[in-house]
């Protein structure tokens, strides 16, 4: 018997790598209504929607910028953020994605969330291993923190199945609106 997130996550993979390639420029048309003073994006792993030029308006305004640093897959423990400013030397971490090699850990007021598919409740449809769930987790128990997905507006989906240790998003960006989840 298949596994529905599985066979979604096969689906999405696919419907993202189509839409990357109609939008190549989607990251561009990013605009967030929020001023943060730490933002933690991420490098784009694949054809995740690019979040650097979002980031670099943001760092104009003021932000720090971070970037997420991968437990090692035997630890299931939660992202780190580490101070992270364009140009400074990035490596493959244990997934292949690229991180920061020092800098100073910090704590995030804003994170912004790569996805496969999300839907209008904030609920998003990752890559399975639990990083950004258990990430958001902890943050939110010591601290304001608001979690904000990037996608192309294509990766919507009518509805995701969910988790009880499943951490919805506050906000999801697209290339085409800002979908405000939290109401507070």
């Amino acid at each position: 018997m298949s596994d529905p997130k599985s066979d979604l996550r096969a689906r999405m993979r696919a419907l993202r790598a189509t839409l990357a390639a109609a939008a190549p420029d989607a990251g561009t048309r990013l605009a967030l209504p929020l001023s943060p003073r730490i933002v933690a994006g991420y490098r784009p792993f694949r054809d995740e929607i690019d979040p650097l030029p979002l980031m670099l308006k943001l760092a104009a305004a003021g932000a720090r910028l971070a970037l997420p640093v991968t437990p090692p897959r035997d630890q299931p423990s939660s992202l780190t953020f580490h101070a992270w400013s364009p140009g400074e030397a990035l490596a493959a971490g244990g997934f292949g994605v690229h991180e920061p090699t020092g800098g100073e850990v910090v704590i995030p007021d804003l994170i912004l969330v790569p996805l496969l598919a999300f839907d209008r409740r904030g609920h998003r449809l990752g890559y399975g291993q639990g990083h950004f769930d258990r990430t958001l987790e902890a943050l939110r128990k010591t601290g304001a923190i608001t979690a904000v997905g990037l996608a192309y507006a294509g990766q919507e989906v009518a509805g995701l199945p969910d988790e009880p240790h499943d951490q919805a998003l506050d906000a999801i960006l697209t290339e085409k609106e800002y979908i405000r989840v939290r109401k507070d």
